[in-house]
C-alpha cells in the first residue's frame, strides 16, 4: 500500500456533535472511514482532538509524513502513527484522527489483496481463528438512562441480548419487534416518546430496576424467553460521591451497591452480563462484587469498559485478577486498529467473554461488525435498531448470511 495522499472532513454523529472523516488514497482508489465522537468516556481513553484542529495542524503533519509512504501490513502502518505521534495519549495527532487512518488503512491494505476488510484483519491478527464463523449475540440499548438521557434512571444501558441461533436475519427482526413493542407499551397518551443518544426510549422509570423488570416481563409475554436476555451497563462512574455513590437517590457505599445488584439478579435472572458496576478507580468494588465471598450471588458476567478502555494492559491485569470476566472493545479508545485487535488477544488468553462496541455518538460506518468478524468475538454492542445504526445491523446480515 503507497500513500499518495489524505483527506479529512468533519461530519456529524448521530447526537449532532462533530467528528471526522478520514479519507486515505492510494493507487487504488480513495478508502475512507469514520470516526464515533462518544460521549461517555474513560480516563484512560486516546485523546480526541477537535475536528477543527486535525484539520489545521494534525493532517499537514500527517502528509508530509506518510506522502509517498509504502506499508506491507496495518500492524508497520499503525506503528508508523503511534511513533509519529510520540504521544501517551495519542494528544498531538488525536485518537481519533489516528483511528480514522487505521480504518481506512485496514480498508485499503484489504482492497489491494482483493479481500474483504474482515478477511484481511483475520489473516493479520486472528490466524488461529481460521474458517470459523459464529455468529455473535447482539446487545441492543433499548431503554437509555445515565449520560444518554435525561430521565432521572442512573443506569446508563438497559439491553436486550438476542442469540441468532435460527439466523442473523431472524434474529434481527424479532428484535426491532420487541423494540416496537416495548416503544407501544410505554406510549401513554399523545405526543412522540422521547428518545435517548442511542436511539433506546428515554422515558421516566419509578426506580433503576423497573426497566428491567419491564424488559423481563415483555420477553416473557412475546415467547423470547430462549433466544432473549437483558444485559446492563451501569457507567457507575458517573454517579461516583466520594468514597460512595449517589444511587436511586440515596448515598450508598460501594458494598451495599453491589448487594443491591445481586438481589437484582436473583429477582431478574434474565440478566447476562452487568457493564461497569463501579467507577474505574474503585477496583475494591469490583473484587468484593464477584470475589469468594460473593461468587454464588453473582450469576452474570462482569464487564469492563471505563475500567479497561480496550488497553490490552489493562485488560491483562485485571483479567488475570478475576474483576472481570467480559470486555468492551472499542477502537476509538485505544486509537488504532492493531491495538484494539492486541486488546481482543488479550481478553483470549485470559477467557473472557469479547463484546465490540459501537460509541453513544455514532456514524454510518459498519467497521465494529467487519472486526467482530475479523475477531470471531462472542457478541456486538450495537444500540437500538433504529436510525444510523441499521447500516450496522444490515452488514451483520451480509457478514453473517
Amino acid at each position: 500500500m503507497k500513500i499518495k495522499d489524505i483527506a479529512v472532513r468533519e461530519i456529524f454523529d448521530s447526537r449532532g456533535n462533530p467528528t471526522v472523516e478520514v479519507e486515505l488514497i492510494t493507487k487504488n482508489g480513495k478508502h475512507r472511514a469514520s470516526v464515533p465522537a462518544g460521549k461517555s468516556r474513560g480516563k484512560n481513553e486516546a485523546f480526541v482532538l477537535a475536528p477543527a484542529a486535525v484539520i489545521r495542524r494534525a493532517l499537514p503533519v500527517a502528509r508530509r509524513a506518510l506522502r509517498g509512504k509504502s506499508f506491507l501490513s496495518l500492524s508497520a502502518f499503525d506503528w508508523a502513527l503511534r511513533k509519529l505521534d510520540g504521544t501517551k495519549k495519542k494528544s498531538r495527532l488525536g485518537g481519533n484522527f489516528m483511528l480514522g487512518l487505521s480504518l481506512a488503512a485496514a480498508r485499503a491494505l484489504a482492497a489491494e489483496r482483493g479481500e474483504e476488510t474482515w478477511a484481511a484483519l483475520r489473516r493479520e491478527f486472528f490466524p488461529g481463528v481460521g474458517q470459523k464463523k459464529t455468529a455473535p449475540m447482539i446487545f441492543s440499548n433499548l431503554i437509555n438512562g445515565g449520560a444518554h438521557a435525561s430521565n432521572g434512571l442512573d443506569v446508563q444501558e438497559y439491553m436486550a441480548v438476542v442469540r441468532p441461533e435460527r439466523g442473523m436475519n431472524e434474529a434481527i427482526k424479532k428484535l426491532i419487534g420487541l423494540y416496537e413493542v416495548l416503544g407501544k407499551t410505554l406510549k401513554k397518551g399523545p405526543g412522540v416518546l422521547p428518545i435517548g443518544d442511542e436511539a433506546g426510549y428515554a422515558t421516566h422509570f419509578a426506580n433503576n430496576f423497573a426497566p428491567i423488570a419491564l424488559l423481563g416481563k415483555l420477553i416473557r409475554k412475546q415467547k423470547l424467553s430462549g433466544n432473549f436476555r437483558i444485559a446492563l451497563d451501569v457507567a457507575a462512574t458517573s454517579f461516583r460521591r466520594g468514597a460512595g455513590y449517589r444511587f436511586d437517590g440515596k448515598n450508598v457505599s460501594a458494598d451495599k451497591l453491589g448487594s443491591i445488584y445481586h438481589g437484582w439478579l436473583k429477582r431478574e435472572p434474565f440478566v447476562l452480563s452487568i457493564e461497569d458496576p463501579f467507577a474505574e478507580t474503585d477496583l475494591a468494588g469490583f473484587r468484593n462484587f464477584s470475589g469468594p465471598k460473593n461468587a454464588k450471588k453473582c450469576t452474570a458476567l462482569v464487564v469492563g469498559d471505563d475500567l479497561t478502555t480496550t488497553n490490552p494492559k489493562f485488560i491483562e491485569k485485571y483479567g488475570r485478577d478475576g474483576l472481570i470476566t467480559g470486555v468492551i472493545i472499542k477502537p476509538n479508545q485505544i486509537g488504532t486498529v492493531s491495538e484494539a485487535c492486541a486488546a481482543i488477544s488479550a481478553a483470549r488468553k485470559n477467557k473472557m467473554f469479547v463484546i465490540v462496541s459501537h460509541r453513544s455518538g455514532e456514524t454510518e460506518d459498519a467497521f465494529l461488525v467487519e472486526l467482530a468478524r475479523a475477531a470471531n468475538a462472542d457478541a456486538v454492542k450495537i444500540g437500538a435498531p433504529a436510525r444510523e445504526r441499521m447500516v450496522k445491523f444490515n452488514e451483520l446480515i451480509r457478514l453473517y448470511a
